[in-house]
């Protein structure tokens, strides 16, 4: 009896080291066994290892694309219009013992710190350089390029790959909305008074065009009709002239029947002419009888 309960608390020991000897690695894993803080062998291959309890330590870091969200920050463009700007990167651990010494126990989020400073100081490099128009543009992929590969070289002392940096917004301040936006409406009342005042002076120029044209028109068509109306008036003396010529005295006549309808027209007409007068020659003369 007194053997058997002492053999229990061994083999609870034992087992008890033989769990803590045993450590798995996953295939989305890279783990770094540490002896006494230092790195002695670093393990990507999957499958069930061992170790030495105490002595030994097991890190692991994870092996797959991460994502990481910058916080917003002020930039300042190449025409001083100040903008918040916050980007996405996605991200691995490339050599897990340069990262291991680059952020040493503080792990996955050290790492998340060190890169979100390089990611936005090479935001503000690039997008400083250029003005606010390209940065809010929707054709930006140049522009977050260049801060993918301006922030790959220094990630790498880090022992990290930047696969790509994406900017997810780039907004004005809030305090520079208001005078942004009364900038906007006032340079856009602007083009369109200058639209309007345009758009008066192609009616004005349309306008005196057509005026010009009728004035033109008219005048060639009085020109055309006092043309018309002298070769008739021509004409009907021509005719009177040849009628005169082949029977003086019927001529005569038609004439003085000419006169008196002008002259006795209406119903109250009132004539103050001498009886002997030349005009009653065809009313007094018996041969009108």
């Amino acid at each position: 009896m007194k053997k058997s309960a002492l053999f229990l608390p061994i083999l609870i020991v034992l087992g008890a080291v033989a769990v803590s000897s045993i450590y798995i690695v996953d295939e989305r894993e890279k783990v770094l066994r540490l002896w006494f803080g230092e790195v002695t062998a670093e393990i990507s291959d999957p499958g069930l290892y061992f170790k030495v309890p105490v002595i030994h330590e097991i890190v692991k870091y994870d092996d797959r694309i991460l994502p990481m969200d910058t916080q917003p920050s002020e930039v300042t463009p190449l025409d001083d219009r100040r903008l918040v700007v916050d980007a996405f990167a996605r991200w691995r651990i490339s050599d897990v013992k340069q990262f291991r010494r680059a952020v040493g126990a503080s792990g996955i989020d050290g790492g998340k710190d060190r890169l979100e400073r390089i990611l936005i100081a090479q935001l503000r490099e690039v997008l400083g350089g250029v003005t606010s128009g390209a940065v809010l543009s929707a054709d930006r992929v140049a522009l977050m390029n260049q801060i993918r590969d301006g922030a790959r070289s220094e990630a790498a002392t880090l022992g990290v790959e930047i696969v790509d940096v994406r900017i997810k917004r780039a907004d004005l301040p809030e305090q520079n909305l208001a005078a942004t936006f009364d900038r906007m409406r006032a340079e856009r009342e602007r083009e369109a008074a200058d639209e309007i005042a345009r758009g008066n002076e192609a009616a004005q120029r349309v306008r005196a065009t057509a005026d010009r044209t009728v004035v033109e028109t008219v005048s060639e068509a009085q020109k055309q009709s006092d043309i018309i109306r002298g070769e008739a008036e021509a004409q009907r003396n021509a005719i009177f002239a040849e009628a005169f010529g082949r029977d003086p005295e019927f001529f005569a006549f038609y004439r003085s029947l000419t006169a008196y309808e002008k002259s006795l027209q209406g119903s109250n007409s009132t004539l103050v002419i001498s009886p002997d007068s030349e005009f009653f020659d065809y009313l007094k003369s018996d041969n009108a009888r």
